[in-house]
């Protein structure tokens, strides 16, 4: 009985789409129309508006918008049909573009010897030095806490909450770390292993650093964030050179990056498989990018077939 005199207030309140959604401002040309008179045409016609002023992504995020507006005004008997499900196609597709990347060994040794030079914080430069070494995304770099790292036994479990794909996976990310990474954490450890936070916001130690804090880095030691390498592209520097230079088995590769990997069965490897071979893999690729540095320093940065593995 409670329930259906809920709905019957509900239903009664002929809500706008501003009533619902507070973020009224993405969608300024619905003004405070009842959600009932909405209809198709005229949401695509809402999108188009957007879409002509060049901004496709916000066009984008206002269909997402949408939707769950009147999903949710579906969901809770305000309107019978959901007129936004028919907008699939309606604006033009975002073009999906990778991370810009460095990939070619020789200029890669030039970034890994930039990022040694780098005359900034203590925080962001261990952060910037690790980033390479783990080829973990940028937000759970600078989000590591203490507890998550036992250096004892080199390894950094990421709780399943932190990932990304976290509804897609079982169980937490472990990443095993090279000796070289467990050298850049302890040298740190002496600076904020006081607090939660590895890499503290400077303001706020309760909080970590931010992305562009590493990306600004970047281009102040004169990489180009947008189109030459930014702090996301260390994965895929890494997925490329652990391929093409150490022959890494792929499979070993994309579970280290926690891309979803399946078995033949289209089951989801666990995160912890062949652990024994990633950690043999990270400290292979750590000494690799030692070797990149030094023969950078001495002007000679050759690639080598190494053994496949």
């Amino acid at each position: 009985m409670a329930y259906q005199k809920n709905l019957s207030r509900l239903q009664q309140q002929q809500p706008t789409v501003s009533a619902i959604y507070s973020r009224n401002d993405i969608l300024p040309y619905l003004g405070r129309r009842p959600i009932k008179e909405l209809d198709t045409f005229e949401l695509v016609g809402c999108l188009n508006r957007i879409v002509d002023r060049g901004a496709l992504t916000t066009a984008h995020k206002a269909r997402q918008a949408i939707n769950q507006i009147c999903k949710y005004a579906k969901q809770t008997g305000r309107i019978k049909f959901n007129p936004a499900n028919d907008m699939e196609g309606s604006i033009p597709p975002l073009n999906k573009s990778h991370m810009p990347a460095i990939t070619k060994p020789a200029e890669f040794a030039e970034l890994l010897v930039a990022i040694d030079e780098y005359k900034g914080t203590h925080i962001v430069r261990t952060a910037l030095a690790l980033a390479p070494l783990v080829f973990q995304r940028p937000g759970e770099l600078c989000g590591m806490e203490w507890s998550e790292l036992d250096l004892e036994a080199a390894i950094w479990t990421i709780p399943q909450q932190k990932k990304k794909e976290r509804n897609q996976i079982e169980g937490d990310h472990v990443v095993p770390l090279s000796t070289q990474s467990v050298a850049l954490l302890k040298d740190i450890q002496c600076l904020t292993g006081h607090g939660s936070r590895v890499f503290p916001n400077q303001r706020d130690h309760s909080r970590p650093i931010g992305t562009e804090a590493l990306n600004k880095a970047l281009r102040i030691m004169g990489f180009d964030t947008k189109t030459q390498h930014c702090t996301h592209g260390f994965r895929a520097s890494a997925r490329t050179m652990l391929d093409e230079q150490l022959h890494i088995r792929l499979e070993w590769i994309e579970q280290q990056l926690a891309h979803t990997v399946k078995d033949p069965l289209g089951r989801a490897y666990n995160r912890t498989k062949h652990l024994p071979e990633r950690i043999e893999m990270m400290q292979r690729w750590a000494d690799y990018l030692d070797r990149l540095k030094s023969q950078s320093l001495a002007g000679n940065v050759i690639t080598a077939d190494f053994k496949k593995v």
